[in-house]
């Protein structure tokens, strides 16, 4: 339930779905990170929990897909980078979903790794998302040697630098959101009447 009529519907979306994946300590930090910025409502989407077929032929967990990133104001994608890039099931899951439903709205990055923490996988997904007229918002978060930041609890040992990128990024994406949302209300965006 939104609590004013500005909130924003975020997605974040669990990138990673391979068993020994370090994803779910960095979304949860996500999540509480997001949960506490004022001005959106959240809803936490790990693709693990999605059956999607690889075909693209609306099988599966589609319908569920295409109606959760449909009615989001924006997304907050949280991915590893593997062999210098960003994991095939988000690709699938991108382009399971009608380009429509992705249009116009922004998008932030959570990206995390070794020694790069993800970032090559960041830029990869700008391009992506790019061509579905998606706003990536400028400030990211890069969490370089994840590994050696959390505790084993799933808490950052030191939480200064990530918090204050998340909490730049999520202030970039509610401005970029609200004013996205305020444009579609008001016209059909460029090129979607095809």
């Amino acid at each position: 339930m939104l609590s004013s009529p500005s909130d924003l519907k975020v997605t974040l979306i669990v990138a990673s779905v391979r068993p020994d994946r370090f994803g779910p300590t960095v979304a949860a930090w996500a999540t509480r990170r997001a949960l506490a910025h004022d001005g959106l409502v959240l809803d936490v989407l790990d693709l693990m929990d999605l059956d999607l077929p690889a075909g693209l032929d609306g099988s599966g967990d589609t319908g569920l897909l295409r109606s959760r990133i449909d009615a989001a104001d924006a997304f907050v994608v949280v991915t590893p980078e593997y062999n210098h890039g960003y994991p095939g099931f988000l690709k699938t899951a991108i382009d399971t979903v009608e380009a429509a439903a992705w249009r116009a709205k922004p998008l932030g990055l959570v990206s995390y790794g070794g020694g790069a923490g993800g970032a090559r996988s960041a830029e990869q997904l700008r391009q992506v998302f790019a061509e579905l007229e998606v706003v990536t918002v400028p400030e990211a978060v890069t969490l370089v040697r994840v590994w050696d930041l959390f505790d084993d609890a799933g808490r950052l040992l030191d939480p200064a630098g990530p918090d204050s990128a998340m909490r730049s990024m999520l202030d970039q994406l509610l401005w970029w959101g609200r004013t996205l949302r305020a444009a579609r209300e008001q016209a059909v965006p460029v090129g979607a009447e095809a």
